[in-house]
C-alpha cells in the first residue's frame, strides 16, 4: 500500500507542475542593431568599423494558487562575453543574463540571477552620461570598477510602504572570489518630475587591499521637455590606488515626442600621485519611429587613462530595431 501511495503522490506532483507550466505565459522580445564607430586624434586614425548587435529575451510568468507570481527571464545574445577568450565565449554562447523572480504585494519582490545580477549600487545604472568612458577603452582608456553582484546573487525589493519611496537590498553569497557582499538602496519619486537614488554596497574580498565599499547617487529632474541629471559613484577600498570617483552631468531636450538631443559630461578621478582627471564630453541625438531608432553620438575624451594625453574624438552612428 505504501508503494501505491508514493506512486500516487508522484503522479499528483507531476500533474501540479504541468498545470503550473501551462498556466503561465511565454513572450519573446528582441532587438537588433547596425552600428558604425570611429576614433580619431593627432597621430591616431583608427580603422572605421561596422558591427551588428542582436538579442532575444524569453519571458515567462504565472500566478501560483497562493497568489504569488513567478517569472523567468532568459536572454540569448550571440555577442555575450565577446571580450573573453574564444573558448570561454563558445562555452557560454549564446546564453546571457537569466533570472527567476518571485513576488507578491505583501512580501515584495525577490530576484535570483543565475547570471547578470546587480548589487544595490550597480542597479542604479551607469553614469547619467551613458558611460562614455567605455567608448575610449580600446585606446587604453580608464575602466570603471563596480560592485555588480554577478552570478548566483539575490536582489530584493521591499513592498511599497510610502508613496514614492522604494527600498532595495542585494546579497552576493560567498564564493571563490569574494566573501558575502550586501548592499542597500533607496529611491524617491514623490515629487513630480524628480527621481532620486542612493545606494551603498560593501566590497568584501579575501585581501584587505581590495576590500571596502561603493557608494552611488543619481538625481534626475524633468520639467516639460527639459531634463537635468547628475550622478556620482565613489569606489573606496584598502589600496588607495584602486579608488575611483566618477562624476557625470547631462542636459537633454525633447524637441518632439520622437526626436531628442542631449549634452553630457563625465569625469573620472583617481588618487594616484601625478594622475590627472579623465574627462569626457559629448552630444547625442536620437529619432524613434515605429520601433526603429536612429542615433548619433559625437564625443571627446581627454587624458582618457588618467595621464596627460592628446584628446581623442569618437563618432558613432547606430540604427536599432525593437520587436
Amino acid at each position: 500500500m505504501n508503494n501505491f501511495k508514493k506512486i500516487g503522490m508522484t503522479a499528483l506532483a507531476a500533474s501540479l507542475v504541468s498545470t503550473s507550466v501551462f498556466a503561465g505565459e511565454l513572450t519573446v522580445a528582441g532587438s537588433a542593431s547596425i552600428n558604425f564607430e570611429n576614433h580619431s586624434a593627432a597621430a591616431l586614425n583608427e580603422v572605421k568599423t561596422f558591427s551588428m548587435g542582436n538579442q532575444i529575451t524569453f519571458s515567462g510568468s504565472g500566478e501560483l494558487d497562493n497568489g504569488m507570481n513567478v517569472s523567468l527571464s532568459f536572454v540569448l545574445d550571440q555577442g555575450d562575453d565577446s571580450s573573453a577568450a574564444t573558448t570561454t565565449v563558445m562555452a557560454g554562447s549564446p546564453f546571457d543574463s537569466h533570472s527567476v523572480t518571485v513576488s507578491s504585494d505583501a512580501l515584495g519582490t525577490l530576484k535570483f540571477s543565475g547570471e547578470g545580477g546587480a548589487s544595490a549600487t550597480s542597479s542604479i545604472g551607469g553614469t547619467v552620461g551613458g558611460d562614455m568612458w567605455d567608448n575610449f577603452n580600446s585606446n587604453g582608456g580608464v575602466t570603471l570598477t563596480n560592485s555588480a553582484a554577478g552570478n548566483n546573487s539575490f536582489f530584493y525589493t521591499l513592498p511599497s510602504m510610502v508613496d514614492g519611496l522604494g527600498v532595495t537590498a542585494s546579497l552576493e553569497p560567498q564564493d571563490s572570489d569574494s566573501k558575502t557582499q550586501t548592499g542597500l538602496g533607496i529611491s524617491y519619486t514623490g515629487i513630480e518630475g524628480l527621481t532620486a537614488n542612493y545606494a551603498t554596497t560593501n566590497v568584501e574580498t579575501y585581501a584587505a587591499g581590495t576590500t571596502g565599499e561603493e557608494n552611488a547617487w543619481k538625481l534626475s529632474y524633468a520639467y516639460g521637455s527639459l531634463t537635468l541629471a547628475a550622478s556620482n559613484v565613489e569606489y573606496d577600498v584598502g589600496t588607495s590606488t584602486s579608488d575611483q570617483s566618477t562624476d557625470s552631468y547631462k542636459v537633454s531636450y525633447s524637441v518632439t515626442d520622437d526626436f531628442s538631443i542631449s549634452y553630457k559630461t563625465e569625469e573620472v578621478s583617481i588618487p594616484t600621485s601625478g594622475s590627472v582627471d579623465a574627462e569626457f564630453e559629448g552630444m547625442s541625438a536620437s529619432y524613434t519611429s515605429g520601433g526603429m531608432t536612429i542615433s548619433a553620438n559625437m564625443q571627446e575624451g581627454k587624458n582618457v587613462a588618467n595621464t596627460a594625453k592628446a584628446a581623442i574624438d569618437y563618432y558613432g552612428l547606430g540604427l536599432s530595431f525593437a520587436f
